[in-house]
């Protein structure tokens, strides 16, 4: 198929009231990516020659996420919300002059894979078809709408539950509202689709009627009920984000990364992670973290934004923040922060410590409780320590400030000047002795009680 004769429609003009939040349903996010990110991302795996997004009137932040995703994208407005059907009219002129097969999606359906996507599309394309609906086939189907299959299993019709007889009632097969149409067909069978139902409200399932009245055939094909979950509340986008985490899991084990316990390890839309890597429980990836082969991430971790090297270690109980990068067999230890700062290889941050906009040479050493003051209230500030430099433990690095190559810094030392290569630096109050007085100091405060 060529990317030509693709466009995609994608719903996103819901309210969302039952979601009870400020922010608009569709920009509630799943592995750190919205929604409708989810599905605009999928479907230019198929390379479609124009992607439209409908929004509703009352939140135009949809479409500024929409275009935020892609420059091939273009909007629409549907005001006021009169049905699907109504909305997929109000992407028409976007589509004008379009031949090819239109896919519809929708913005709070967000896990249809994108092999499913395109065998709706092969089936109009190839199967001679006015339209492929995509079904699926529910525990119980409740509410769903039926889809009706004839004696040679073309989809006759789209029932919904509230005008089904009990036969009709009867059938597990699923309307999940996704489709594909052959736009000569949806410029025609728009038109004719009216609002004859309690809602008052245009209908895109109409379009399997007004193709059987016209004698065209119609398809149905099956999807994994996970894969066409819609989200409406809280609980639903939970339960949308349980399953994403699974795929993930799944994926990852399957490329050759071991999760000693998977269900504790929560992934990113985004996540690259190379084989021979293994992950302790309770690790968390946020979005724009590459792993490379033979990392180890200990467990209770945190990580986004960061760039992890080959046979690097981070944690237990690491912080690795945006612009993190551990270049190769570097370790960063447990209680370690580490921010917009290169950590070199075979260096190692250990144990409780803060580094921040700093660059760490090759072998470099950070005692404990070491932190890099980057911050001076109005501006970050860096802090470069050379190639097998040592740092001792509680030490103060007050940036701007370079530690040279193989230079020392002494324990508990606060350093405000650059040292030299292969220096020691020693910035600490002088250690006095007074012998006896913790002795009188006891004898002081003892009182006769406390004999």
């Amino acid at each position: 198929m060529t990317a030509s004769s693709i466009a995609t429609v994608i719903l996103a003009a819901g309210h969302g009231t039952r979601m009870n939040s400020a922010l608009p349903k569709v920009l509630h996010e799943i592995g750190g990516l919205s929604m409708l990110g989810h599905v605009v991302r999928t479907a230019q795996t198929l390379s479609p020659d124009r992607q439209i997004v409908v929004i509703g009137a009352q939140a135009p932040e949809v479409g500024d996420a929409a275009l935020a995703l892609s420059d091939n994208i273009k909007t629409a407005v549907q005001n006021p919300p009169r049905g699907t059907g109504d909305a997929v009219t109000q992407a028409l002129p976007a589509l004008d002059g379009f031949n090819g097969v239109v896919l519809v999606l929708y913005a709070d359906t967000p896990l249809v894979k994108a092999e499913t996507m395109g065998a709706l599309i092969e089936t109009v394309e190839r199967g001679g078809v006015a339209t492929a609906v995509l079904g699926f086939k529910p525990p119980e189907a409740g509410s769903y709408g039926r889809l009706k299959l004839n004696a040679n299993n073309g989809l006759e019709a789209i029932v919904e539950a509230k005008d089904a007889s009990p036969d009709e009632l009867a059938i597990s097969l699923c309307n999940s509202g996704v489709m594909a149409v052959n736009s000569d067909f949806l410029r025609r069978a728009l038109p004719k689709i009216e609002p004859n139902n309690a809602k008052n409200e245009y209908y895109l399932t109409d379009l399997v009627a007004i193709a059987r009245r016209e004698g065209q055939e119609c398809a149905a094909l099956t999807a994994q009920t996970e894969e066409v979950i819609g989200v409406n509340s809280k609980i639903e986008l939970s339960a949308a984000e349980k399953i994403f985490q699974e795929r993930r899991r799944s994926e990852a084990m399957a490329s050759g990364v071991t999760l000693i316990d998977p269900a504790s390890v929560f992934f990113s839309h985004d996540t690259t992670i190379e084989k021979d890597v293994l992950i302790e429980p309770n690790v968390f990836f946020g979005s724009n973290v590459a792993v490379k082969s033979g990392a180890r991430i200990k467990a209770f971790s945190h990580i986004e934004g960061a760039a992890i090297g080959a046979a690097a270690q981070a944690g237990p109980f690491a912080r690795l923040r945006p612009g993190a990068v551990l270049e190769t067999n570097a370790k960063v230890g447990n209680f370690v922060e580490i921010k917009k700062a290169t950590i070199g290889e075979n260096a190692k941050v250990s144990h409780l410590t803060y580094i921040g906009d700093a660059t760490l040479g090759a072998r470099a050493n950070i005692g404990a409780g070491t932190i890099t003051c980057n911050y001076d209230g109005f501006n970050k500030h860096k802090t470069i320590i050379g190639a097998d430099a040592f740092v001792g433990s509680n030490s103060s690095l007050v940036a701007p400030v370079t530690i040279g190559d193989g230079a020392y810094v002494g324990s508990g030392s606060v350093i405000t000047k650059d040292v030299d290569a292969g220096a020691l630096a020693v910035a600490r109050g002088r250690q006095s002795i007074i012998g006896g007085w913790a002795a009188r100091f006891r004898k002081a405060h003892v009182t006769e009680e406390d004999k």
